[in-house]
């Protein structure tokens, strides 16, 4: 192993070795308790392992760490997350550590591989509360899942042994939002934007014949002659970007007006929401052809 704890080192090589390897830098001690089996520099693999290594038994890589080695993209984290075992300390002589408590850490929420870490479906439920935002908690749980991380039985299951996580809620819906755009939400949260803008009643799922064939858009006002459309992921895959985008330009080509919302914001920012349906309603209508 290139990382070890002292007492291992000792146990394996005896003490004498060690002393000579340490004094003649052919190996290294990043922290107090840990030996490094070469001199070079410590990469980012080597780093977990240190800092498992000097963290308390029973500790492991957690949150968006164990989610970086899971495969996920676009959210690395600078800091070595850990989740340590109730009533353990955070190594005082690292630094670049986040370290969490946790009384669950059963062999349900946790892989003991190399390196032991907490499974794909809990490493997110974690993120997402450890995080400080609402929005980089929703985008982690979103595009976890649509990388195929873990499908959403796994977070269903895993947050069924977490009842009380903080924005067990946002999660919740950000599974929801995976499934995507209008359907994913509740008819009244779109419904009290609308009722507040003074928008006539709409037509979800109007279907419209373009070139390329048949679309859907998500809500029609015949009244106002306004198109909505509400998208519920960040779009990471292109193919679907590209036929979202085509979508888009076709109501405009055809010469309707159009908004579009995330469902995030449909439910969270309500206001801002409302205040662009009023004006996008009042504004001048496009001229017929």
């Amino acid at each position: 192993m290139t990382v070890l704890t002292t007492a291992q080192a000792l146990a394996t090589h005896g003490r004498g070795a060690v002393r000579h390897r340490l004094a003649t830098r052919a190996w290294q001690s990043p922290t107090r308790g840990v030996v490094v089996t070469h001199s070079g520099p410590i990469d980012r693999e080597t780093r977990r392992l240190v800092v498992l290594a000097a963290a308390p038994s029973g500790s492991v890589l957690a949150g968006l760490t164990a989610l970086e080695i899971a495969g996920l993209q676009n959210f690395a984290s600078e800091r070595v997350v850990i989740a340590l075992p109730n009533g353990g300390r955070k190594p005082r002589s690292l630094t670049g550590v986040e370290a969490h408590q946790s009384i669950h850490l059963g062999p349900d929420d946790v892989l003991h591989r190399t390196p032991p870490r907490t499974t794909p479906a809990r490493s997110v439920i974690d993120a997402a509360s450890w995080t400080t935002s609402d929005r980089h908690a929703r985008a982690i749980v979103i595009s976890a899942i649509q990388q195929g991380l873990m499908s959403t039985h796994q977070i269903r299951e895993a947050l069924q042994r977490r009842p009380t996580q903080r924005r067990r809620g946002l999660v919740i819906e950000s599974v929801l939002d995976a499934a995507g755009g209008i359907q994913s939400l509740p008819e009244r949260d779109f419904e009290e934007a609308r009722v507040r803008a003074g928008l006539s009643r709409p037509i979800r799922q109007r279907r419209v014949q373009g070139p390329g064939g048949r679309y859907y858009l998500d809500v029609w006002f015949e009244l106002e002659q306004l198109a909505v459309e509400i998208h519920g992921i960040p779009h990471l895959s292109v193919q679907r970007w590209d036929a979202d985008l085509f979508r888009a330009n076709e109501i405009v080509i055809g010469g309707d007006r159009t908004v579009t919302f995330s469902s995030y914001a449909v439910r969270h920012e309500r206001d801002a929401v409302v205040d662009q349906l009023r004006r996008a309603a009042a504004a001048p209508r496009p001229r017929a052809a």
